[in-house]
């Protein structure tokens, strides 16, 4: 059941856009296509923007001990909102805002209350034999 649900949204969304899309023509005139031909030029620079950099953010990332899931992350909303804001509608640019405005730490899991806050701390116990009983 809520496979059919999702279909029939994914299906019900082009003509949503369509009719406010009229909705607008209506109010505006012809710099409907304007605002088209911008939002889909926004996209399309975010997502060569974070196709050139994101790389070099994840590189970064590791070389500092940090964990690139945040790059990834960030990479991933602004990838989605590109996308969004190609395809032409008024209604996924509203959603293509919305994934930007919404924080990132919304996304990210905190860490359970017994792990490490350093990085690179390892737990576990130590013990050390000595040379003679290991047979060099």
């Amino acid at each position: 059941m809520p496979f059919f649900l999702a279909l029939i949204a994914l299906l019900s969304l082009p003509a949503l856009e369509i009719y406010v899309l009229v909705q607008i023509y209506h109010l505006i005139g012809g710099w409907v296509f304007l605002l088209l031909l911008s939002s889909a030029f926004v996209g399309w620079s975010m997502i060569a923007a974070e196709r050139v950099t994101f790389l070099a953010r994840v590189s970064l990332a590791l070389q500092s001990g940090r964990s690139p899931f945040g790059v990834l992350i960030s990479s991933g909303r602004a990838m989605l909102a590109g996308a969004l804001m190609i395809f032409p509608g008024v209604i996924t640019d509203v959603i293509a805002l919305l994934v930007l405005l919404i924080p990132a730490r919304l996304f990210v899991r905190k860490a359970p209350p017994g792990s490490p806050t350093e990085p690179g701390v390892i737990e576990g116990e130590y013990r050390r034999e000595h040379d003679d009983r290991l047979g060099r």
